[in-house]
């Protein structure tokens, strides 16, 4: 059940960076973080900002559009960095082992409609844009959500 929708501009990478980092800290293990939007919209440069934050240190985040998944060991449990892009079926979800990572791991999801039914209940959904002023992002805040992400509003 949908709670709310936040808006949010982000005008360059140092907006996005702090909206990541804020994000990053109320994260825990079992959370999915869905990322929609098309090539371009700023998807991966959040997902990018988020896992360093989350890392407390600059790492290497490659793209894991050739991949499909790199995972990060973060100390209060793994990052799973997905692009689902490349998948033709929803069952090919199970082979890379997301059934598992929704259950144990903080997981980023680009290209989420590849999930099909195995799309975790209560994850949240962020979605991009790419605008004249720099990025937009509307995120879906599940019941399950709203008390941690409360003070995001505007």
């Amino acid at each position: 059940m949908l709670a709310d929708q936040i808006h949010r501009l982000l005008p360059n990478e140092t907006d996005t960076a702090a909206f990541a980092t804020a994000l990053a800290s109320l994260l825990r293990p079992c959370d999915t973080i869905l990322l929609e939007g098309p090539i371009g919209a700023g998807k991966s440069a959040f997902a990018r900002a988020l896992i360093r934050a989350r890392l407390g240190r600059m790492e290497d985040v490659p793209s894991p559009t050739f991949t499909l998944v790199q995972t990060y060991e973060d100390p209060a449990g793994d990052i799973w960095h997905c692009d689902l892009y490349r998948l033709t079926d929803p069952d090919e979800v199970l082979e890379l082992g997301l059934d598992e990572a929704f259950n144990t791991a903080i997981c980023l999801i680009e290209w989420p409609d590849r999930l099909g039914s195995e799309t975790p209940d209560g994850a949240l959904k962020m979605t991009f844009a790419a605008t004249d002023a720099g990025h937009t992002v509307a995120i879906d805040v599940p019941q399950n959500w709203a008390a941690r992400l409360d003070h995001m509003h505007d």
